[in-house]
């Protein structure tokens, strides 16, 4: 009866498991942002990334600078939301379409970023306000170069 119950418990974790696995593919990418409970930008470019096939575990915290500087982001990088993606760093309003890219490429890179608030990058949509930004990718020694270029220009 032991071998039974323990064979079933088995069988049944495998197909929770699979269920998973099937849910988050059919989902996209995972990705884990933790952002400031009073940052309504970020909100909007949670959305953005909802809306372009990432599956997203929001979490809140009161210590943005203890989040940026487990993962490694260059202060110099920094804005306002941190997210993690397939082992990768995103850090403030990178582009859907970037981030599919890098996670195409798989590049030896620890990640992306948009430093600052770019007007016009995702989530900073203000009115026809389009400012040319560039989204850089970091290693972990914080050398950066562009990724991608971005704005009226582009």
């Amino acid at each position: 009866m032991k071998l039974f119950r323990s064979t079933a418990i088995l069988v049944l974790a495998s197909f929770g498991f699979s269920a998973c696995a099937e849910q988050t593919a059919a989902g996209g990418p995972e990705m884990t942002v933790y952002r400031s409970p009073t940052c309504g930008c970020c909100g909007k470019w949670l959305e953005h990334a909802r809306q372009s096939g990432f599956k997203i575990n929001d979490v809140i915290s009161d210590d943005m600078d203890a989040i940026k500087a487990r993962y490694g982001v260059p202060e110099k990088l920094a804005s306002c939301h941190t997210a993690i993606v397939d082992g990768y760093v995103v850090e403030g309003h990178v582009p859907a379409g970037d981030i599919q890219k890098m996670l195409q490429a798989k590049p030896q890179v620890a990640g992306l970023a948009a430093p600052g608030m770019p007007m016009g990058s995702p989530g900073m949509e203000m009115g026809g306000r389009h400012d040319t930004y560039q989204v850089v990718s970091f290693d972990k020694a914080g050398k950066a170069e562009v990724f991608a270029e971005h704005g009226d220009n582009r």
